[in-house]
């Protein structure tokens, strides 16, 4: 049985060279702040409410850029299950702060890559690819 990808959408919101990545509670793996795509959401809305929801940013869903897709083995899921995140570099002179189920920030560069589930190291590598990161 082929288990259905996961669809979620991310926001990459980039300063000086480091992108900001967030840890749960109780882990240590970085994420992109992002999360599923729920019925009727564009990604591009996902991805400012889960900004909204994990990183208390507000963000205009029109105004976020489409960056990329990733498709990549889902972190902590059975073999084969996929995730499909569409990242979207988002722009904000406002501070991030946690929220929800986000523990701590982190300002985030290739580096950093052994903390990162798939999906996050595919995003880092884009991001150097783009020279947005180091």
């Amino acid at each position: 049985m082929t288990l259905p990808d996961i669809h979620t959408a991310a926001i990459a919101l980039v300063r000086d060279r480091r992108v900001l990545m967030v840890t749960a509670r109780g882990r240590d793996v970085y994420f992109m702040p992002g999360g599923k795509i729920d019925p009727g959401e564009t990604p591009a809305e996902a991805a400012a409410r889960e900004a909204r929801e994990e990183v208390s940013l507000e963000l205009d869903p029109d105004a976020l850029e489409f960056l990329f897709d990733v498709a990549v083995q889902a972190h902590g899921e059975p073999e084969g299950r996929i995730v499909r995140m569409a990242v979207f570099r988002a722009s904000t002179d406002d501070e991030p702060a946690p929220a929800a189920e986000v523990e701590a920030l982190h300002w985030a560069s290739s580096v950093d890559a052994g903390r990162c589930p798939p999906a996050g190291v595919d995003v880092l590598r884009r991001l150097v690819a783009a020279d947005l990161i180091d």
